[in-house]
């Protein structure tokens, strides 16, 4: 008799392919080595499953007489004994199980046993429904294990990189399978298993339950299909179909429909891509094998009768269901066959080959390329495989490039159809119906297809061709970043088809044409391409080709028409006499022209999105100025479809914070928002009244979605606080109130026609809000009522708007209860699980509002706290009491509760869950709520139920489930895995913080605890057991289980052991809390075994997250140790002995035993008896988790200090220290270094050169290891003392004689050589004193003694070298201007005083060493340990300082060391650039550049050296270097957040500004020492600015104010003065075409433009209210700050003013033809002085000519400033002659200037040395200052002067009316060009040739108000204080009397 069948508990269609996939991603996406072998097994095993495919066990009448029979007689299951009933209700649920999906009644009964099982998984669900889920759960398994399978093929279009082994066995399986003809059982399951059919069968046996349970059995039957098809897909391109194959996949194609919205499915795209990949033989051309082994691989090639049998068959004129499908087809064979005909021997096939054309325009026929945008490109799933792309790239590419006839047949048919549309309208006929439309459809396509570029492959790259090498080295052509390689055919092929379409554009492709480049734009790369393009378009020489403007498709044509446009709907109505407006309609604009439009503007926006430069160009273009006109356009009556556009566009300007910044005041003075409501004004205007009469009317609202896009980008941009100051109480509020009010509030009562509308309007707004309360801190001053003064009274200035929405977040406002009704309908429409329209806006909308309301909750208690603070009296409450409130919809107070039911959407959506665990862990933390919270979470049980679902799927979710492709979507990937994460931790955390509130609280009712009875009452059970529901302990017991069974141990601990330590955590509070402790301690004993299984595995490693692991073993240790102190007390025998053997014994214990048997067994069992030998003792448990904790504690070394006083020290380390949270001792280590660093920066000179590489070495490690012989630091650190001996000899002697012969015998013992002569034992410690150049010589010898190595001995010979050398150094003296007076002569035979001696000593001692010394040390500069370098360059660099005779500059250059240092700066760029990232390696490299550049500089200084170094080309060097082009980022809020000082490292700006400063000091210098070739130098600079020219215009537009800003800034107007000049270009050595040239004047062009826009911002008013910004942010230990800072701001005045003056000279050659930079206005000069600006003055564009005003302005500043320098220098020089009677607290606030800490400390002798130092200073400072204003004194009265000439004597005035600030467009003066030779034509030229008399007349006027009596007297005593002094004298009164007299002409 046969066995009896047996039960597989597991269920055989289920269980068994659980682990065949789990397996497959074992081996294949998480690379598991040991999952090989496994997999190997488990495919042997499984192979009849993939084989025969789904395939059910099939119905058997023994079974159903054995399951009928099986309530009496029970049935057997498998690895249990003996038999067991079953219940009659299963029974009967088994026969309609088996029924539905005709399977054996055994497998039946199997699903249902296992659906039962998992039932606790699935709350909610009965056992059959859970085993529908479980059925298609296996065959989902299945197919997507085979897809993987397939993935990992060797093949032709990708490779997993996995290992040979691994591949072959995939490969083989694979094959195996195709043999018993996969392809036909694939193709047979796609077409049989239907959604809805199986919908029908569930539906009729009650085999759906819920929605969720409906969406979870769709989305299986769905992926299994779809996996099915892309298995297919996969083969097709890693190993294409044979010709049986083939065939199948076509015959299933012909019968193919579309879905209901006109596109392919995700089944039959994949279908159809993988029969195109059968076609593709791209490959071939770029394969690198041998073309045979290729070409064998291929059937298409390979196997006989394959080309014809296809070809006949898709020449078969049967048509298909979808006639667009079969043209895809058959366009993909053409171009197969066109391919094949070009490769070598193929002429047998030439009948077929030579049919291609004819197959191509079948295709086109039926509209291949229709079918393929609105079918193929649209479906859901294109964009979401990057292999479709590629594909459907391919085959356009192909059909143009290797079909070039048949494209321009099409151009040729779409003009022909053109003519034929024109005449139509012009005889007023219908145009004819059959016009093809092919050339459109395929230009729509191409739009269509690269609009997303979700895999950042950037494919449309292909359609650029870049046409000549562009001048930065940085962009060079696309093909493949090869810098002048010639691109190849194919790519010229298809950048000639984007250009030739353009060329004379039809009007009915103008619109396509524009969306084909809105796809090809699409791109950081291909945006800077189609710029380029429209750019060319538009210039000259195309000009006549379609009228004005060139092409139509180019920016001038663009901006001209919006120009028109703009001009037409002003006018009310042409007036009869405007001829110009002829050719315009009468009233708006036409549909046709709106659709161009807005085509037009969709371009633009894309462009400027992705290419900064092109927004930059675009909006700084004079002729052009987009941003005025779209601004103008806005005002004007148009739809509100085209102004949506609009504002998109000028959304896409404000991406670049230069450009927001101005919007902003644009927007504010346009009033597009009204927010100056004038009196006298009839009705309301602007957007608000087109959202409420216009758009509400129409119900769809473009223009509110845009206006909302528009602010939130602005927002992110910059941010301007006093918006709209003047007109209105400044600030945001105006719109904030309307986003607020009239947008937000509102949206849900509007009507829209569109549904999803609602959620976008919503999802907009929503976003603003949210990026306004990011971004706002609560501050002091947000709660004091500040006041402006407008029109003459007092009004209450606006609050921020973070400051408005808090509020409004904190009460009872409208615009919360509308945040969480929204929050109900959100998750209403989720749990219904249907797509609805505007889904994915309604969860974008949702998640803003979550957010939200956690940014409250994280700020609401410091605004709080503020608020109590203040006087304000204003009422708000928390918000987590607010949360509390009443719903005002269903009547119960279920707000939290609507919160927490997202977490049960955790799986669809991670975000919200995310966001909604963040809340709920934030308001946890108070007990009065906890027990309000979960009487609300219990009240109703089917809401109980789904939230602690929720709560258990976020715990349980497993993104190891998931298993991606590692090269796709990896980003997105572990952005998902760490919100999950994230998730877990937010939930364990509320668990946490819960457990320690009094019961009831929410963790008990989580973890499955009693809440009605005493807690201690509950008895845990498995899920299941008794009706018990899976509950988070369950979850957390499972997340600690995973991997207990395995060698390594619980898999949390390795992958995450922040989630391993809370866990651990919660359930060591479970044991230790009375109340929780028994039931705990029970259920973990009796159910889990959960300590033995835990505590086996210890002593945990991971060497990344050593403390992590720590807590997680003594979290486990402590609850050990309850458990044996409870088990013990309880009398528990067995377990306390079983866990006290796991830790003490000495035996092994039988390894992860699952504790069944004990000892006593183990040691009878066969094994256990041969591995128990009394030899193999182990450690200990106990012992082994010990030795895991490092008792070692590294004990910090005694101070090694050379420079500090230790006491001093350990002082500052005392005062730096506090206690933390955990009551631990801490050393605050940033403020301790922010004190270190204010006392190295108050050592002055070569001190700080030396101390530089002493703390470098600090952190070089290898230095610190090989201790430098004792000698060279001794000798070191003595002359460092004798130098500052030497220095601070004032008064008395320091040094005695003894001391000095000890230091002479040190050296001299060093060389172990008699002493040469005996030293002056009575050693007077005077300068003079010649026993110094014994220390000089014997210094010398030591270096030439070392020879070639010990160069760590030599560094520290070079230190004493440099302290030696520094004695010589004259201190720094007072400029106290009085010192001109000697005559030269007196100068001339003065005697040289100590210091000049002892230095020509000095030299002449080095110099009789010769080369030798020559060598050794210039060898040591340009090689070596970084340390020597540095100091080597610093040794160079004060010896050529010296060197009068230029000995050793002249050996630099002719060695070639020059050359070396010159290159190596290359080198340096790679290093430096590492150095730029947020985290950067050690400084060192920066340190030895900073030398370099310093000695580099140095040389530069001599003007022999300055021509050496042009010789070596190094500013050609300095061009190629890329670190300057890395400009970091200059953070916003910089400002505010760098509160707390700097970390040891620079920030990211200042460590750049470290590496620029240097390489622009150098190229000033050059520029002023190379006097015979400056031109050359000139030139070579001018090309360091253009090819780093994106930096160098970043830093003149000059976003932030600090004084590193404008250091670089005086820096850069310095160098662009002498070198951005006209007369430079035709210096230029390289032979520039026509392009080129243009492009370089353009550059110069540009400098020219933001240097004048300088003089706006430093030499105007604004100066001052930036200075007084400044002051509020000057650092306490930094007072020099501000004077820096001064100083820089006088530079740039002095610099822009020596640029203008040198423009001036440069460009006239008469005094009747000047360049004229400023206009005859001096309009700007008074309304500063005098009254308040006038409040309808014309925004003027920041491009246009300044006016003379800011001159006159600068002249009166620099006046008035000049007279506060001069008496403060008096002041500080009569206070220096003085200084011992100064009084003592003046003397300590400037001794505190230099040394910020420890004055009272030091003696007053030394005070006072201190309070001279400080004092030197400051004389200086103002004595540069004084020479800086009178420089830009002289230069203003210059400019001032040949302008008033110019204007007054020489032009002639405009007879028209219009003054020339009516808005006319400044033209180019043909004149002017014509009579000047032509290189001087740039830019700037752009006179102001519409100057009326009526301005001439006003300037006359105005300039006889301004140069008045009073400021003519104050310059001529400028003069006579200041210039007398120097050489100057009476330059001043020439001008003044000049412009006098200019000023009494009277003008005829």
């Amino acid at each position: 008799m046969a066995t009896p069948l047996a039960v597989n508990s597991a269920a055989s269609l289920w269980g068994p392919y659980k682990d065949i996939w789990q397996t497959v991603g074992n081996a294949l996406w998480r690379r598991q080595p040991e999952a090989v072998h496994l997999l190997d097994m488990i495919l042997k095993k499984h192979r009849p499953d993939f084989i025969s495919l789904f395939k059910n066990p099939p119905k058997n009448v023994q079974q159903h007489e054995m399951i009928q029979k099986a309530s009496t007689e029970g049935v057997a299951i498998q690895g249990q004994q003996g038999t067991r009933p079953l219940p009659e209700k299963l029974i009967k649920e088994a026969f309609i199980l088996s029924d539905l999906f005709d399977i054996g009644e055994l497998a039946a009964v199997e699903l249902l046993l296992a659906g039962e099982h998992q039932q606790p998984h699935f709350p909610g669900l009965t056992r059959g429904l859970v085993a529908v889920l479980l059925y298609w759960d296996g065959k989902r398994c299945i197919a997507n294990s085979l897809k993987a399978l397939i993935q990992s093929r060797r093949g032709k279009t990708w490779t997993l990189e996995l290992s040979p082994e691994l591949v072959s066995i995939t490969t083989r399986f694979t094959d195996e399978l195709m043999e018993q003809g996969l392809t036909y059982k694939v193709l047979t399951l796609v077409s049989r298993i239907d959604v809805n059919n199986e919908f029908e069968k569930l539906q009729r046996d009650r085999g759906l339950g819920s929605e969720k349970h409906r969406k979870e059995v769709s989305d299986l039957i769905k992926e299994c299909r779809q996996s099915l098809a892309e298995s297919l897909f996969a083969w097709a391109c890693q190993s294409p179909f044979g010709k049986d194959d083939t065939l199948l996949l076509i015959g299933h194609l012909e019968g193919v429909t579309v879905e209901a919205n006109g596109s392919l499915d995700a089944v039959n795209l994949a279908l159809l891509m993988a029969l195109l990949y059968c076609f593709d033989i791209s490959f071939i051309e770029q394969s690198t094998e041998e073309r045979d082994d290729v070409i064998h691989q291929l059937p298409l090639l390979s196997e006989r009768q394959y080309i014809a049998t296809v070809h006949s068959r898709l020449q078969d004129s049967q048509p298909w269901k979808l006639p667009g499908l079969q043209a895809t087809v058959r366009l993909a064979w053409a171009l197969a066959l066109r391919g094949i005909s070009q490769l070598p021997d193929v002429t047998a096939l030439a009948e077929f080959t030579e049919a291609d054309e004819t197959m191509a325009e079948l295709a086109v026929a039926d509209n291949v390329f229709l079918f393929l945008t609105e079918s193929v490109v649209v479906s859901e799933n294109f964009y979401q495989e990057e292999f479709y792309l590629r594909r459907m790239h391919n085959l356009i590419t192909d059909f143009l490039a290797l079909m070039p006839m048949k494209v321009k047949q099409l151009r040729n048919r779409a003009d022909e159809d053109a003519r034929i549309i024109h005449m139509s309208v012009q005889m007023g006929n219908e145009p004819p119906i059959s016009l093809r439309r092919d050339l459109e459809h395929l230009m729509l396509l191409m739009g269509e297809l690269y609009k997303k570029n979700p895999f950042h492959l950037e494919l449309a790259l292909e359609y650029w061709c870049p046409s000549e090498p562009l001048q930065t080295p940085t962009v060079m052509g696309s093909y493949l970043g090869v810098a002048h390689q010639r691109p190849p055919q194919r790519q010229v092929v298809l950048s000639k088809f984007v250009r030739q379409m353009g060329d004379l554009l039809p009007p009915t492709i103008y619109i396509p044409y524009l969306k084909m480049l809105q796809g090809l734009a699409n791109g950081p790369q291909c945006a800077h391409y189609c710029f380029s393009l429209l750019k060319v378009n538009g210039s000259s020489h195309v000009e006549n080709i379609q009228g004005a403007g060139g092409s139509p498709v180019s920016w001038e044509h663009f901006f001209h028409s919006l120009m028109l446009y703009h001009e037409h709907l002003r006018k009310d109505l042409p007036s009869a006499d405007s001829v110009q407006y002829r050719h315009l309609p009468l009233r708006g604009i036409t549909q046709k022209e709106q659709d161009g439009l807005i085509a037009f503007l969709q371009l633009t926006s894309i462009i400027i999105t992705w290419s900064e430069n092109a927004r930059l160009a675009l909006c700084e273009h004079p002729q052009w100025t987009p941003v005025v006109v779209i601004l103008g356009l806005l005002q004007c009556s148009i739809p509100p479809i085209l102004k949506a556009e609009l504002l998109k566009t000028l959304a896409a300007f404000g991406k670049s914070p230069e450009i927001a910044a101005s919007l902003w005041q644009s927007l504010e003075y346009t009033q597009i928002l009204q927010t100056v409501r004038v009196s006298s004004q009839r009705q309301a205007i602007g957007i608000e009244v087109e959202l409420n009469e216009i758009e509400s009317r129409c119900e769809e609202y473009p223009l509110t979605r845009a206006f909302c896009q528009l602010i939130s980008t602005l927002v992110e941009s910059s941010f301007p606080s006093n918006l709209g100051a003047g007109l209105r109480p400044p600030g945001f509020d105006p719109y904030l109130q309307f986003l607020r009010d009239s947008v937000f509030l509102r949206f849900r009562t509007r009507a829209y026609r569109r549904a999803a509308e609602k959620w976008e309007v919503a999802e907009v707004v929503l976003e603003v809000f949210y990026k306004l309360l990011r971004d706002y801190e609560p501050q002091l001053e947000d709660f004091v009522d500040q006041f402006v003064e407008l029109q003459g009274e007092e009004i209450m200035a606006y609050k921020p708007p973070g400051f408005s929405l808090m509020y409004h977040l904190l009460n009872e406002s409208p615009m919360l209860e509308l945040a969480l009704s929204l929050l109900e309908e959100g998750v209403k429409q989720l749990d219904t699980y249907a797509p609805f329209p505007g889904k994915k806006y309604l969860e974008k909308a949702v998640e803003h509002c979550l957010a939200l309301l956690n940014l409250t909750l994280q700020k609401e208690n410091l605004f709080m706290d503020l608020l109590r603070e203040s006087q304000l009296a204003l009422i708000v409450s928390p918000l987590e009491q607010l949360l509390q409130g009443i719903n005002p919809r269903t009547k119960k107070a279920d707000n939290v509760v609507n919160i927490a039911r997202y977490l049960y959407h955790g799986n669809t959506n991670p975000e919200l869950a995310f966001e909604s665990a963040k809340i709920l862990c934030c308001i946890s933390c108070n007990s009065n709520i906890q027990i309000k919270l979960v009487g609300d979470f219990t009240h109703d049980q089917s809401v109980s139920q789904k939230l602690m679902a929720g709560f258990v799927e976020c715990l349980d979710n497993e993104d190891a489930e998931e298993f991606v492709r590692l090269e796709e979507g990896s980003e997105l990937e572990k952005k998902l895995a760490a919100i999950h994460h994230e998730t877990r931790i937010h939930i364990l955390n509320l668990l946490i913080t819960s457990l320690e509130c009094n019961p009831p609280n929410l963790a008990l009712y989580l973890l499955g605890f009693e809440l009605k009875k005493p807690v201690s009452t509950t008895n845990l059970q498995d899920p299941g057991v008794l009706g018990c529901p899976r509950t988070c302990l369950h979850a957390i017991l499972n997340i600690l289980e995973k991997g207990t069974e395995e060698r390594m141990g619980p898999v949390a601990m390795r992958e995450s052991p922040q989630l391993a330590e809370l866990c651990y955590q919660v359930i060591y509070q479970l044991c230790a809390c009375s109340d929780t402790s028994g039931p705990t301690m029970r259920y973990l004993r009796t159910s889990q075994d959960f300590l033995f299984s835990q505590l086996q595995h210890l002593p945990f490693s991971n060497k990344e997250y050593e403390i992590s692991v720590l807590n997680q073993m003594s979290w486990l240790m402590k609850t050990a140790s309850i458990e044996l102190r409870v088990t013990s007390l309880n009398r528990q025998r067995s377990h306390t002995q079983k866990l006290l053997h796991l830790l003490l014994d000495d035996m092994p214990v039988r390894p992860y035993s699952d504790g069944e048997g004990g000892i006593e067994d183990e040691n009878r069992s066969v094994s256990g008896f041969l591995h128990v030998d009394t030899s193999t003792k182990v450690r200990r448990k106990i012992l082994s988790i010990l030795d895991s904790i490092d008792f070692s504690q590294e004990i910090p070394e005694p101070l090694q200090l050379d420079f500090f006083d230790r006491n001093q020290i350990e002082q500052v380390i005392a005062n730096c220290e506090h206690k933390n949270l955990r009551g631990q001792t801490v050393c605050n280590v940033k403020l301790l270094h922010r004190v270190l660093v204010a006392e190295v920066n108050a050592l002055q000179g070569m001190a700080a050169i030396g101390q530089r590489p002493l703390l470098m070495e600090i952190l070089d490690d290898e230095a610190a290891q090989e201790l430098m012989p004792v000698v060279a630091g001794a000798v070191f650190t003595l002359t460092a003392h004798l130098c500052q001996a030497v220095c601070t000899e004032q008064k008395q002697l320091v040094v005695s004689g003894s001391g000095e012969a000890h230091y002479a015998l040190m050296l001299e013992s060093s060389f172990s050589s008699p002493l040469a002569e005996n030293p002056l034992m009575g050693f007077s410690s005077s300068v003079e004193d010649s026993s110094l150049h014994i220390i000089l010589k014997k210094l010398l010898d030591f270096i030439l003694k070392t020879g070639g190595g010990f160069q760590r001995v030599r560094t520290h010979l070079y230190g004493s070298l440099l302290y030696y050398l520094q004695i010589a150094q004259r201190p720094d003296e007072p400029d106290t201007l009085e010192t001109v007076k000697k005559t030269m002569w007196e100068r001339l035979t003065a005697p040289e005083d100590v210091f000049s001696k002892l230095q020509r000593e000095n030299i002449a001692i080095i110099e009789s060493y010769g080369a030798a010394l020559m060598e050794v040390v210039c060898r040591d500069a340009c090689d070596g340990h970084e340390i020597g370098r540095m100091l080597a360059l610093a040794l160079l660099d004060r010896i050529v300082s010296v060197d009068k005779q230029q000995q050793w500059l002249l050996y630099l250059s002719n060695s070639g060391y020059l050359k070396v240092l010159v290159d190596s700066l290359l080198e340096d760029d790679r290093t430096l650039q590492s150095l730029l990232t947020p985290q950067p390696p050690p400084l060192k490299a920066l340190y030895t550049y900073e030398s370099k550049m310093a000695f580099l500089t140095r040389v530069a200084k001599i003007q022999q050296g300055a021509l050496e170094l042009l010789r070596s080309g190094v500013i050609m060097r300095l061009a190629q270097c890329q670190v300057y082009d890395m400009r970091p980022e200059v953070d916003p809020h910089g400002m505010f957040g760098m509160r707390d000082s700097p970390m040891f490292i620079p920030t990211p700006v200042d460590r750049y500004r470290q590496i620029l400063l240097p390489a622009l000091q150098l190229c000033q210098v050059i520029l002023t020492s190379s006097m015979a070739q400056h031109l050359q130098a000139a030139g070579q600079v001018l090309q360091f600015l253009i090819s780093h020219s994106d930096t160098i215009q970043a830093i003149l537009r000059c976003q932030d104010m600090s004084a590193g800003s404008l250091q670089e800034l005086a820096l850069l107007t310095g160098i662009i003065s002498k070198a951005a000049l006209p007369g430079i270009l035709s210096e230029l050595d390289v032979d520039v075409n026509e392009g080129s040239l243009m492009e370089l004047q353009g550059h110069i062009g540009r400098f020219q433009r933001q240097c004048l826009g300088l003089l706006s911002r430093f030499g105007s008013s604004d100066r001052l209210r930036q200075f007084k910004f400044q002051d509020d942010n000057v650092d306490g230990d930094r007072v020099s700050k501000k004077d820096e800072i001064e100083l820089a701001m006088q530079q740039i005045c002095a610099n822009v003013m020596e640029y203008c003056q040198s423009l001036i000279l440069q460009s006239s050659p008469s005094l009747q033809h000047i360049v004229c930079l400023f206009t005859p206005s001096l309009s700007e000069s008074i309304n500063r002085d005098g009254a308040r600006q006038d409040t309808q003055a014309p925004v003027v564009p920041y491009w246009h000519l300044p006016g003379l005003g800011i001159i006159v302005y600068l002249l009166k500043q620099s006046a008035s400033d000049f007279f506060s320098y001069y008496d403060s220098h008096r002041r500080s020089v009569n206070k220096l002659q003085n200084v011992e009677q100064l009084p003592p607290d003046e003397i300590k606030e400037l001794c505190q200037s230099v040394m910020p800490a420890g004055v009272d400390k030091i003696s007053t002798t030394q005070k006072y040395v201190l309070a001279k130092r400080c004092l030197v200073k400051l004389i200086n400072n103002r004595a540069k200052l004084l020479s800086l204003c009178s420089f830009i004194i002289e230069t203003c009265l210059f400019v001032l002067w040949r302008h008033l000439e110019y204007y007054m004597l020489y032009c002639s005035p405009m007879n028209s009316q219009d003054s020339l600030f009516a808005s006319k467009p400044l033209f180019k003066s043909r004149r002017l060009q014509d009579s000047l030779p032509s290189e001087t034509s740039l830019d700037f030229r752009i006179g102001p040739t519409v100057v009326s008399q009526h301005d001439i007349e006003q300037l006359q006027a105005d300039a006889i108000n301004m140069f008045g009596e009073s400021l003519q007297k104050k310059l001529l005593d400028i003069e006579r204080l200041y210039s007398k002094v120097r050489s100057r004298y009476s330059f001043v009164q020439a001008l003044v009397r000049r412009i006098g007299g200019l000023l009494r002409l009277s003008r005829n």
